[in-house]
């Protein structure tokens, strides 16, 4: 395959950016999306020219570092999948391939395809901890009845891995699926309620704080999502925040 790359490249967060076009060629369909840009990379550095920045860790759609903005699409135009796991078959020969950072200004840019995410670092640790013993001498799971659909439900939302695809997609630049993923976590399950109340407060209030928009109730978070996370986690962080507020 024969492309045309259109990537943002940008120094740093107090430079100005702009859109740069590469063409690459010998590139096959199995390929995924980063080891295409792996093979620009050493083209690049071949040329003596400075490689293109791009965040990469596991490759295996676990990490949630490969946040890139494909085509108009975060993780690009497939779906259920991260960026490390889009493959070159999703597109055709010849095809010209915008690629962009996260948009948001939550997730300022470092350096060309690189955003700082570390606000989603802070919303968790507002979150705080369980105050349960969930390590050493912890009670036999089986003694804490948990009903069947709240695990799995607490399963699903566990499996969030905070890319930021939501936030990317969503056009308030809102990270409400990110924090019902991981309110509705806790929420769910018995070993979480203690510190419920103060979770979601503390929570929602950092979010705010970091400039993250409101949810526009238009769904394209799920849409974009890698790993399905569902709206109803939003639904519920709602309910356990109108509950919370009634009690404070």
């Amino acid at each position: 395959m024969k492309l045309t790359l259109k990537i943002w490249r940008q120094k740093n967060a107090a430079a100005e950016g702009k859109i740069v076009e590469y063409p690459i060629d010998h590139i096959e369909p199995d390929m995924s999306f980063l080891e295409m840009l792996d093979i620009l990379n050493d083209e690049l550095i071949m040329k003596g020219d400075e490689p293109v920045a791009f965040d990469h860790d596991c490759r295996e759609g676990i990490c949630g570092m490969c946040s890139l903005y494909i085509n108009g699409e975060a993780h690009g135009p497939d779906r259920g999948v991260t960026t490390c796991q889009l493959h070159m078959r999703m597109f055709k020969d010849g095809d010209t391939i915008f690629i962009e950072p996260f948009r948001a200004k939550a997730f300022p840019v470092i350096k060309d395809l690189v955003v700082d995410r570390s606000s989603f670092d802070r919303i968790q640790h507002a979150g705080g901890f369980i105050s349960v013993n969930t390590s050493g001498n912890t009670i036999d799971a089986n003694t804490i009845p948990v009903n069947k659909k709240d695990a799995d439900d607490a399963f699903d939302a566990a499996a969030c891995i905070g890319c930021g695809a939501c936030v990317a997609t969503c056009k308030n630049s809102s990270a409400m699926l990110f924090v019902a993923a991981k309110v509705s976590q806790y929420a769910l399950l018995p070993q979480g309620r203690i510190e419920a109340t103060d979770r979601v407060l503390n929570m929602v209030s950092q979010m705010d704080a970091e400039g993250f928009g409101n949810c526009t109730n238009t769904g394209a978070c799920e849409v974009e999502c890698p790993k399905g996370i569902s709206l109803e986690n939003i639904a519920r962080m709602n309910r356990e925040y109108m509950s919370a507020s009634l009690k404070g």
